[in-house]
């Protein structure tokens, strides 16, 4: 994987929304919504945060992931989503290493990924799973009929989630 991770600005707007249709998993609202955060963030709204991976000046993948309101050290990522002609390359992998250093920097505890349970997610499911998520619920018919809300949680504190920080 030959891919450098840097800040994301206003320069990668449109390549992050041709990038997030790309994938052939989002309707084009959940496009909208993904540029929508982006640009809060560069607007200053600390509840969103973004990375990229870029080759060269090519934006090819991102996260996205913000603090959990109401929580101490909870983090929601909202997206990772890779260029289709880069997956399967490791800039997943190296996008969500990233955020679980930056978040574990940032006295993070407990990361949450909510993903759909269409066949088309599959891969989606798996990937999280690979690097240690766990499925801690499932809402049936959530997103759409037949289409349930999987929640994924991963612990960054090593088993240390229930342990009060008195």
């Amino acid at each position: 994987m030959s891919c450098s991770l840097r800040r994301v600005d206003r320069a990668q707007r449109a390549p992050l929304e041709r990038l997030t249709a790309a994938t052939g998993l989002f309707r084009p609202d959940e496009v909208a919504i993904a540029v929508e955060l982006l640009d809060d963030a560069l607007a200053g709204d600390d509840a969103y945060r973004f990375l990229g991976a870029y080759a060269g000046d090519d934006l090819v993948g991102y996260a996205c992931w913000g603090p959990t309101p109401g929580t101490v050290g909870t983090f929601d990522l909202y997206w990772i989503v890779v260029d289709p002609a880069r997956q399967g390359e490791g800039v997943g992998t190296h996008l969500l290493r990233a955020v679980e250093d930056k978040l574990t920097t940032d006295d993070g505890r407990l990361v949450v990924v909510e993903t759909s349970s269409r066949v088309d997610y599959a891969p989606t499911r798996a990937f999280y799973e690979r690097r240690g998520y766990t499925q801690a619920a499932r809402l049936p018919g959530y997103y759409a009929p037949g289409d349930d809300l999987v929640i994924y949680l991963k612990d960054l504190t090593h088993g240390h989630l229930a342990t009060a920080t008195a």
